[in-house]
């Protein structure tokens, strides 16, 4: 049987110091310029605000409007409560930046929110909720929500 050898591919010399020297410092740059480019785009108190808005609008929505959410009497006296809470979103994305807290790390930051718990009505309370949510890269990702007890530490 034939066996066609093939040429062997020709051997790269070893790299030099320079050449080594120059990678290093394209690494160094590439990951300082993505380094910096995600300290520029880490959104700050207004971008968080309308994220939260947004947020807050469709919580309230949900939690509200639904047929046991607010007591009867909040239910006969108003008559369209989702277009009511989204006339809302700009009160309630201040109402969020407001009662954040903000851990900027540069790079990314951390917002602890905690809303809510105030009683409206003899019998009726707003429930608190607890919130905690990543910024990074322009974007925002909610880590964590939901009801917490009273005299929980805020997160």
């Amino acid at each position: 049987m034939y066996q066609a050898s093939l040429p062997a591919p020709p051997l790269l010399p070893p790299p030099t110091t320079a050449t080594r020297t120059v990678s290093g410092l394209l690494g160094l740059t590439a990951v300082a310029g993505g380094l910096i480019g995600l300290a520029v785009t880490n959104p700050g108190p207004a971008a968080f605000e309308d994220f939260a808005a947004e947020k807050l609008t469709e919580l309230a929505s949900e939690e509200l409007c639904r047929n046991e959410g607010l007591p009867l009497l909040a239910r006969l006296l108003i008559q369209n409560c989702p277009e009511l809470v989204r006339s809302q979103r700009k009160v309630l994305g201040r109402l969020a930046r407001e009662h954040s807290r903000r851990y900027n790390f540069g790079l990314l930051s951390i917002y602890g929110t905690r809303l809510g718990g105030e009683k409206v009505l003899p019998n009726w309370s707003i429930p608190r909720y607890d919130a905690v949510t990543l910024a990074m890269a322009g974007h925002f990702v909610l880590l964590s929500a939901g009801e917490s007890a009273p005299g929980s530490p805020m997160p």
